[in-house]
């Protein structure tokens, strides 16, 4: 997800700019096969003083919570035809039905704990095809980016920590893309959840592939949007684990509960400890104090979580092994901007697709082989 978030850290301000042009300047992608962007000796210091507060900040975190942190536990669906695990419904007239029935139940413990999993929602051979692809993707953009045939915002959004992570946007048109996105939106109970929660007029809002490779380091917890009052969930992200996460892969960790207001105000309460008479701040009261859970995902398996929800990526310890998740938004059709910079490529973001539009012409491709949206918006893709 891009990350443009005012951070209080060690008593300093860190701002991700939103400007264009400066947050350009502040680009570094993923450091793989030799390949970086220079910037500024001037921008790089700052953003490599800014990024090592990050990560001791980070470091600080993870051992406030290092005895609480459990895997996920997915979500249980006791609805004929499918799995204890949701995921894919049975054939025949039924499975719309059981479809919603599962959606029923997701979105309870979603607006419960602001994140919920779900297995078993993409194939074993469409995760694996869309991880391949994934990562031919980021080679060509890359060559793309340093031959300065596109910007870098044109490919890779903005993330926390970019030193051998990176959030690769995802554009339209690809058969695996397609496939992936019918498998998700269709024929699971991810789209049903999504609709049930924000109705079927949701507007896709990010479409893309976060990856992390070993010796990436451990982001700091951080929502993606902030709480308004008198405002439901804006957004909601699903995240698709295209292969087995294990703990050392550097898994996203939640703190369930916290899409609230009350978690909110304490997460922000950062005032010096010893003028308010404690002996922690409540942030990290919070964070001591909070069950957390870890996105150690099968293959296949997604978790959605509301955007207010607390979260961050851990560290990929692994030797060799890297971590892709591919994932998609979609935003409450009644609010404007959510409070955090889109990871999509910037053509299809400005289509406003809504769900119900995209689940048709996915409908369509699998009943006449014709996608004449997708295909629509993948003719502007730059």
């Amino acid at each position: 997800m891009a990350v443009f978030k005012k951070i209080m850290i060690c008593s300093v301000l860190i701002y991700f700019v939103t400007d264009l042009s400066l947050s350009e300047a502040f680009f570094i992608p993923v450091q793989h096969q030799n390949f970086q962007l220079h910037m500024s000796d001037a921008s790089d210091l700052l953003y490599r003083e800014q990024e090592n507060l990050i990560i001791n900040r980070g470091e600080l975190e993870e051992k406030l919570m290092s005895q609480k942190l459990k895997p996920i536990k997915v979500s249980k669906v006791n609805v004929r035809g499918t799995g204890s695990a949701g995921g894919f419904a049975s054939g025949g007239g039924s499975k719309k039905t059981s479809l919603k029935a599962e959606a029923k139940t997701h979105s309870i413990v979603l607006k419960r704990d602001g994140v919920v999993r779900i297995d078993n929602v993409l194939s074993s051979d469409v995760a694996d095809r869309m991880r391949e692809y994934a990562y031919k993707l980021r080679k060509t953009s890359q060559e793309e980016v340093e031959a300065g045939t596109v910007r870098p915002l044109q490919r890779f959004a903005n993330v926390l920590l970019k030193n051998n992570r990176c959030d690769l946007t995802i554009p339209l048109g690809d058969d695996i893309v397609s496939d992936a996105l019918d498998e998700l939106l269709r024929k699971c109970s991810v789209g049903q959840t999504i609709s049930a929660l924000l109705g079927e007029d949701a507007l896709l809002y990010e479409l893309s592939c976060l990856i992390s490779d070993p010796g990436s380091q451990r982001q700091v917890f951080h929502p993606d949007t902030p709480f308004i009052d008198g405002k439901e969930s804006v957004l909601y992200t699903c995240f698709i684990a295209l292969q087995d996460i294990r703990s050392d892969m550097g898994p996203t960790t939640w703190l369930p509960g916290t899409h609230t207001a009350e978690a909110h105000e304490a997460f922000g309460d950062e005032n010096d400890t010893a003028s308010a008479g404690r002996e922690e701040s409540r942030k990290d009261e919070l964070i001591r104090t909070r069950p957390a859970v870890l996105g150690t995902l099968p293959k296949g398996s997604c978790a959605i979580f509301d955007s207010r929800c607390l979260h961050c990526g851990t560290a990929n310890k692994s030797k060799k092994d890297s971590r892709a998740l591919f994932y998609f938004s979609f935003k409450n059709p009644q609010v404007g901007y959510p409070g955090n910079p889109a990871s999509i490529r910037s053509e299809l973001g400005s289509a406003e697709v809504t769900l119900k539009a995209l689940e048709e012409d996915l409908e369509m491709r699998s009943r006449e082989n014709k996608q004449p949206l997708i295909d629509q918006l993948a003719a502007t893709m730059r």
